[in-house]
């Protein structure tokens, strides 16, 4: 791999997240042409379809059959629907990330099928690419996981909306088609076929994009008997694994907070010369997740053992809590409480970021790299007077009076 290809790799990584998709594309362009680019990551709670470019009507559902299909290190290039309609594409998928990715390149009909050296440096970027992002998502410092959370609730809270206004529009025109009062029995039964029809498919929307963003406890807690074995394999501890008796999901993130939680707590533990075993436990409750670790020790571990590091500030923006039980000679349970809900006011005024819209973190994180307002607009395609009105906006929320202060408090979370 040549010089040129590793220094295009390494500035495509170091751009914040929301931002790598228009560099993937532009670095591939010149490779395997195209008009628009999407990706479909399910290592992201918040926004795991982006899309890239002018193809209209472009949705999750139409990548969600070439994430499934998709071959890791094998790109596919035919013909997929794509905006309603057949399109040419390159389908590229990674499996970098634990649940897949796929890179999907919608080019010009009738184009010239991309040679097999522009498929492998695709792939290669892909994967790395993909890989930064599961590295992400899995180590996230607590700046990171509070926009991630802040996102996620927006999301949440915008797919809610539209889904009961959809389904109360909805339900209202069935129940005037389905009227006795109408005489025309065809024109009924078709429009009733249709909006019936539109509900499902509206339904089904729904439960997709939860797949995406959300995890089955199960898998999640498997993932983690999968990541603590190997770090007993050499060890006379014996583990035992006490997995969720429950069929429910949960968001990504807080399924990525907990497996590195319990990971944190068992090295902890491990220090102990007296311990001979170990269970790891997992209780999902109908608001918070219980994720245990309790030992056969000498039962004098001390909540100061357990540190003020990354432990607690993941909990801090999770809006959680460490509990520890200790009983000399009979051992220590210590439980991460981790609410299933997105964290409310308190955990906010401990981490101002979580206060802030989405694209008031991306105005933010401009301020913070020192551009000005146009600068800022041109990178953000806004105007400059919806920059202005950003900035009033973040520097009411996070309670400062210059642009310096509220950069300082961006360095210090991130």
């Amino acid at each position: 791999m040549d010089a040129l290809t590793l220094t295009t790799a390494y500035e495509i990584i170091r751009q914040p997240l929301g931002e790598i998709l228009p560099q993937v594309s532009a670095a591939l362009a010149p490779l395997v042409p195209h008009v628009d680019a999407a990706e479909l990551s399910t290592h992201c709670a918040h926004s795991p379809f982006k899309t890239l470019g002018g193809t209209e009507l472009m949705t999750a559902a139409e990548l969600t059959p070439l994430l499934a299909d998709g071959v890791p290190g094998a790109p596919w290039q035919g013909r997929a629907t794509i905006g309603g309609r057949e399109r040419e594409v390159v389908a590229v998928t990674s499996h970098a990330t634990r649940r897949g990715a796929v890179l999907v390149l919608v080019r010009e009909d009738g184009t010239a099928p991309a040679d097999a050296a522009a498929l492998t440096t695709a792939q290669a970027l892909w994967d790395l690419v993909t890989g930064h992002f599961e590295r992400f998502a899995t180590e996230a410092v607590p700046g990171a996981l509070a926009r991630s959370r802040a996102a996620a609730d927006t999301r949440a809270r915008v797919i809610a909306e539209l889904t009961a206004s959809h389904a109360a529009a909805l339900s209202g025109v069935l129940g005037v088609l389905r009227s006795r009062a109408l005489d025309d029995t065809t024109a009924r039964t078709t429009a009733t076929d249709l909006a019936a029809s539109a509900l499902i498919e509206m339904r089904a929307e729904q439960r997709r994009d939860r797949a995406l963003a959300e995890e089955p406890a199960e898998d999640a807690f498997e993932r983690l008997a999968g990541e603590l074995r190997p770090m007993l394999r050499h060890s006379k501890v014996r583990l035992d694994l006490g997995a969720p008796d429950s069929a429910r999901s949960l968001a990504a993130d807080v399924a990525h907070s907990a497996r590195a939680i319990v990971r944190s707590l068992l090295l902890i533990v491990l220090e102990q010369e007296s311990v001979h075993r170990v269970h790891v436990g997992w209780q999902l409750t109908e608001h918070e997740l219980r994720a245990s670790v309790r030992d056969d020790g000498a039962g004098a571990l001390a909540p100061c053992d357990l540190g003020a590091g990354t432990i607690r500030d993941r909990l801090d923006v999770l809006g959680g809590r460490l509990d520890m039980d200790a009983v000399p000679g009979w051992g220590t349970t210590i439980t991460a409480v981790i609410p299933l809900a997105t964290p409310e006011a308190p955990v906010e005024a401990a981490h101002p970021l979580t206060g802030l819209g989405e694209r008031e973190v991306e105005v933010l994180r401009h301020l913070a790299l020192g551009h000005r307002n146009r600068r800022i607009a041109e990178e953000l395609h806004i105007s400059e007077s919806t920059v202005k009105f950003h900035v009033a906006n973040i520097l009411n929320k996070l309670g400062v009076g210059s642009r310096g202060e509220a950069a300082a408090l961006f360095h210090a979370a991130a």
